[in-house]
């Protein structure tokens, strides 16, 4: 039976640390650990992300850039706040910015494009599928359509409670606003979905 060395006692270790524990260790250039954390958030960074800009393509440039921060402020996190908020607050506003730049482009632009009404996502094969799942996946693609429309104080909230099932006190954190502001954004942006979606979204939540 080969020895186990400490280093290999400590890499066993990893999977069963905090998020805030793999950072710290990360501090030493364990690339293991910060691999973990990049494990543990990709899926989720990237869906808060994509439903914030609705492009698959920019979702994925901020999301590496998102962790490329965290790898380079990693020396500045404090235990003040969770690694959790932490991250989403960088990719957050990775996204505001994104999105300010693309409204001042559509500002300065020179009438409509030919594309702008065009869906950038794939609709099901209604013959190959039942009616019930057709019906369900069209109303998931229209409810997306709907969040990515919401003025941006109402999209971050909408996403961070409704799609990524955060508490308001973590949203609070990342969007740095108080938590009745959070509660009072979050019923305007639901009440702006139901007028467009109707019951369906209500039933949903």
């Amino acid at each position: 039976m080969p020895v186990l060395t400490k280093q290999d006692l400590e890499q066993a270790e990893l999977p069963l640390m905090s998020d805030e524990a793999l950072l710290s260790s990360s501090l030493d250039g364990n690339l293991v650990a910060f691999d973990l954390l990049v494990d543990r958030y990709y899926d989720r960074i990237y869906g808060y992300l994509y439903r914030f800009l609705k492009d698959s393509d920019m979702a994925e440039d901020l999301l590496q850039e998102t962790f490329l921060r965290v790898w380079k402020k990693r020396g500045e996190f404090r235990n003040i706040a969770s690694f959790s908020t932490w991250i989403y607050t960088i990719a957050g506003n990775l996204a505001r910015s994104e999105w300010r730049r693309r409204k001042r482009w559509r500002m300065l632009r020179i009438g409509p494009s030919n594309n702008d009404d065009e869906p950038d996502y794939d609709l099901p094969d209604e013959s190959a599928i039942p009616d019930q799942v057709v019906e369900n996946r069209l109303a998931a693609a229209e409810l997306i359509d709907e969040v990515a429309k919401l003025p941006e104080r109402y999209r971050q909230v909408v996403i961070l409670r409704d799609i990524q099932e955060m508490s308001y006190e973590e949203i609070a954190g990342i969007v740095q606003i108080p938590v009745g502001t959070v509660k009072s954004r979050l019923n305007r942006g639901r009440l702006i979905l139901q007028e467009k979606l109707g019951k369906w979204y209500e039933n949903e939540r």
